[in-house]
């Protein structure tokens, strides 16, 4: 009987190690085209788009922007023309005589701002004090510490073990660097504050108060202010090291041919041709902000707003706040 029984079981055995080799040829009906994708109805998987946007619309998003440069290139104006709204910090202290302060100081003023029912957690942070002393040796240090800062503040909340379901963001998305319009050559102080604040945040250079030179002295400045970004391997947003998609590779790289913008800032109205447009007035004619054949102000607007905003919040995250949070969870684990 035992010599039956486990003969019997043997052809048993044999019958079904057969059974497991259709389960692996399985997968040849998952092979990877077109054909097995196709839908014969409607699933509704568009619909997730119209979600995310009405969760937006709800909550609402943060954006964080700071403006670093000397006392009088236009930094508050050029705030208020990006956003097209009093948010610099000039228009929440008005009457206040300003005084530009021995040291680097922070000021961040937070606003609110809503368009066709989204709403944007908007926080502006100036550095008066900026290169305006005879003496900006490490005048950079207090913006590194603020930024790291927020940094600091942001991981102190995601490592809690029963955190907040939003983390509110503080941390620094984008800092516009206003150069002076000297129409030569970057200053030691400006490649230095690139150099250093271009590996802890998305910085992007403008050339302030633009209409001051001509359009040759423009197109040179610009052009030497690129070979100086390239000769001391300053990295500046959009980043090439962080193009993902060939598309977006070919955009930024426009951008990049462009950068840094020759921007004018202006808050108030004019009337040119039956239309009220932003612009500064002279005596020999209007400089329209708006308009690309006057100035690149809106090619600085559609980077930072229209066409990168999430970009910037992305890579903040993704690469500068990921390093950063990286660097102190090593020091922590040290003995």
């Amino acid at each position: 009987l035992p010599t039956r029984a486990g003969s019997s079981l043997e052809p048993e055995e044999r019958s079904m190690e057969p059974q497991a080799e259709p389960e692996e040829e399985v997968p040849i009906t998952a092979a990877p085209g077109p054909a097995g994708c196709q839908l014969f109805g409607y699933v509704g998987i568009e619909a997730v788009l119209d979600q995310m946007k009405i969760k937006t619309m709800k909550t609402g998003f943060e954006f964080n922007i700071m403006v670093v440069g000397q006392s009088g290139l236009g930094k508050s104006t050029m705030v208020n023309t990006l956003f097209k709204s009093k948010v610099s910090r000039k228009a929440s202290q008005p009457g206040q005589e300003e005084r530009i302060p021995k040291t680097v100081q922070l000021q961040s003023i937070t606003h609110v701002i809503e368009e066709k029912g989204v709403k944007m957690k908007l926080t502006v942070t100036d550095t008066p004090g900026f290169g305006d002393q005879i003496n900006n040796e490490n005048c950079w240090d207090p913006i590194i510490k603020y930024i790291n800062e927020q940094y600091e503040r942001y991981l102190r909340e995601e490592i809690l073990i029963t955190r907040k379901r939003k983390i509110p963001d503080t941390r620094v998305h984008g800092c516009v660097y206003f150069i002076p319009p000297t129409g030569h050559w970057l200053r030691p102080l400006d490649l230095e504050f690139m150099r250093r604040l271009s590996k802890i945040v998305n910085v992007v250079p403008v050339i302030a108060k633009a209409d001051t030179l001509t359009l040759e002295e423009r197109a040179e400045f610009k052009q030497q202010i690129q070979e100086d970004l390239k000769t001391h391997a300053i990295s500046v947003y959009p980043q090439e090291d962080f193009d993902q998609d060939p598309d977006d590779r070919v955009l930024n790289n426009r951008i990049r041919e462009k950068i840094p913008f020759a921007v004018v800032g202006a808050d108030q109205e004019h009337q040119v041709n039956g239309k009220r447009v932003l612009g500064r007035k002279t005596k020999w004619g209007i400089i329209e902000v708006e308009n690309p054949t006057h100035c690149e102000f809106p090619l600085l607007q559609d980077l930072l707003i229209r066409s990168h905003l999430q970009d910037l919040k992305d890579i903040t995250h993704n690469v500068h706040y990921e390093s950063y949070r990286v660097r102190r969870l090593n020091e922590s684990s040290r003995p």
